[in-house]
């Protein structure tokens, strides 16, 4: 992956991890989000130090994560 690149993925991976990180503690998504976020932020470290990552994995995490975000905003009643 080159370097732009991965400065618009580490930027979609801390965006994702700020948005769930708000998840109430409530949430029945919040436990979830916390192991993803983690996740996320080691992932984060691995492309800022130049390490590589499996990036059809990190893919597929990408996409939990905007699905968690998914439910947990239906669980609060917002509409798509």
């Amino acid at each position: 992956m080159d370097q732009t690149l991965n400065e618009q993925y580490m930027e979609l991976l801390k965006r994702l991890g700020d948005r769930l990180e708000r998840l109430s503690a409530d949430s029945a998504y919040a436990h979830q989000a916390s192991g993803l976020r983690g996740t996320y932020l080691r992932n984060i470290e691995y492309l800022e130090s130049g390490m590589q990552v499996n990036q059809p994995e990190l893919d597929q995490l990408v996409e939990i994560g905007f699905e968690i975000l998914r439910k947990a905003a239906e669980e609060i009643g917002v509409k798509r």
